[in-house]
């Protein structure tokens, strides 16, 4: 028996890992994240384009105006891009920054090159308080055939430093065909000076406030029982999405491969050759198997990909090697009951067309993990994500969620998780047992879910 078990799932994983399409699969989505990764940044210019200009100010106040101009000279960019290179610089891990160092690139330089690019050369005009904005409003949109030299128009309101009755003034800002990151970088002076004017009008001196006011970004650590680490905000928010993404992508795929190939089988009157060599339930394992070792190849490939990047960017030691025994655990877990499912239905119908209905409330059920991971892995010890981790056939994907989160769950609930997994894997190999042995052989009308329950009564 386990000889013809063997034969069939070495004829299934074989059927599909030789095929081109198979093989194009796989190396497709690695070429489209290299290709956004590493050719688009190169074809695609990130810097905004060099600027040159004039931007008009109304000032009603008669004190913002010089503030602006300063805000705007070419030192004040060159400040607010050594900045952001600060700021980089201290969100950046220092494994980061010593891997592209290696490679003759600085992080911070890199993002200051995305985010400022080079420095606008502006010309900052002082207009009259009684010129007309309806007048200045259309030299932003010249005429066609004449050059636009104005780039903004700034009106400051008469009550932006000195507010009359409960609330301040403000500002507009009119601009014409002009990157946002410029448009930003004016904004930000701009209200930077109206802030400066209201602590100078209040009797204070601005730098002394900025100083009292300004505080360095915390560096987060997380204490568990073994030990003090480092906490990595991007890391700990992205984890847990690649390694859901890994499990789901692994156990989806095999599970629609088994799927599909069960339909063809069926549908070609293939299937009743194989089972005169074979039992029902000999080739239904088989299948399974065979597409399990599909989906496991197709994991290994894209943890390994994962893993070789962080090890080039030397951020392995953040991630929890353990957490790869346990995707393949749960990956084993998973697949059997998705694949149980798939199969039942593939041998219960005679197209592919006709599976969707009977696929629909599985594949909604398998991908509510995947729609609330954003929450779950942000509050893995709430009490949704808790039982959630508990219930099948999602408990596999929730408990992954959690133990890639910042906060893992206590061993006890893995295991127990791992304890549930294992008993509805026996439900789902059950219940597709006997629909596969009555499906397989049926034709013409589709089953629906309450036929499907009449057969396996039947059985």
């Amino acid at each position: 028996m386990m000889k013809r078990i063997w034969h069939v799932a070495w004829r299934e994983f074989v059927s599909t890992v030789a095929t081109k399409a198979f093989v194009i699969g796989v190396l497709v989505f690695p070429a489209i994240i290299s290709l956004m990764i590493v050719v688009i940044p190169m074809v695609i210019n990130a810097k905004p384009p060099a600027v040159q200009g004039e931007v008009a100010v109304i000032d009603h106040t008669g004190v913002v105006f010089d503030a602006v101009k300063e805000g705007l000279t070419p030192d004040a960019f060159l400040a607010r891009q050594e900045k952001i290179r600060k700021a980089v610089d201290e969100l950046t891990p220092d494994s980061v920054k010593v891997a592209a160092s290696a490679s003759g690139q600085n992080v911070g330089d890199k993002a200051v090159e995305a985010i400022a690019g080079d420095v606008p050369n502006l010309e900052i005009v002082r207009l009259g308080e009684g010129a007309d904005i309806t007048v200045e409003k259309k030299k932003l949109a010249p005429p066609e055939g004449q050059e636009a030299t104005r780039l903004a128009l700034l009106v400051i309101a008469k009550d932006a430093v000195d507010k009359s009755g409960e609330t301040f003034g403000s500002y507009q800002f009119y601009k014409a065909q002009l990157d946002d990151r410029i448009a930003e970088a004016i904004e930000d002076a701009v209200e930077d000076a109206i802030i400066d004017a209201r602590i100078g009008h209040l009797g204070m001196n601005p730098d002394d406030v900025r100083q009292l006011t300004r505080v360095r970004g915390a560096e987060t650590f997380t204490v568990t029982e073994e030990g003090i680490q480092k906490t990595n905000k991007v890391l700990d928010e992205l984890l847990p999405a690649a390694f859901m993404a890994l499990l789901l992508m692994s156990v989806m795929t095999g599970g629609q491969y088994l799927m599909t190939t069960t339909i063809e089988e069926k549908s070609s009157r293939v299937v009743e050759v194989i089972l005169s060599a074979v039992s029902p339930l000999e080739l239904m394992t088989g299948k399974i198997l065979g597409q399990m070792a599909v989906g496991f190849l197709l994991l290994a490939i894209y943890a390994g990909m994962g893993i070789a990047a962080l090890v080039s960017f030397s951020l392995l030691g953040l991630v929890d090697l353990t957490l790869f025994i346990y995707l393949g655990i749960f990956y084993v877990i998973a697949y059997f009951v998705i694949a149980s499912l798939m199969a039942a239905i593939g041998a219960a119908v005679n197209e592919l067309r006709e599976a969707q209905s009977l696929m629909t409330p599985v594949m909604l059920i398998v991908m509510l993990p995947w729609m609330l991971w954003f929450w779950i892995a942000r509050e893995p010890d709430s009490m949704f994500a808790t039982i959630a981790s508990f219930v099948p056939p999602i408990n596999t994907f929730v408990m992954m969620l959690r133990m890639s989160s910042s906060a893992p769950p206590p061993l006890w609930q893995v295991w127990v998780s791992i304890g549930i997994g294992i008993l509805s894997v026996w439900a789902a190999l059950w219940f597709a047992a006997k629909v596969f042995r009555i499906g397989l052989l049926m034709h013409g009308k589709p089953p629906d879910f309450k036929t499907l329950i009449q057969w396996v009564r039947m059985a």
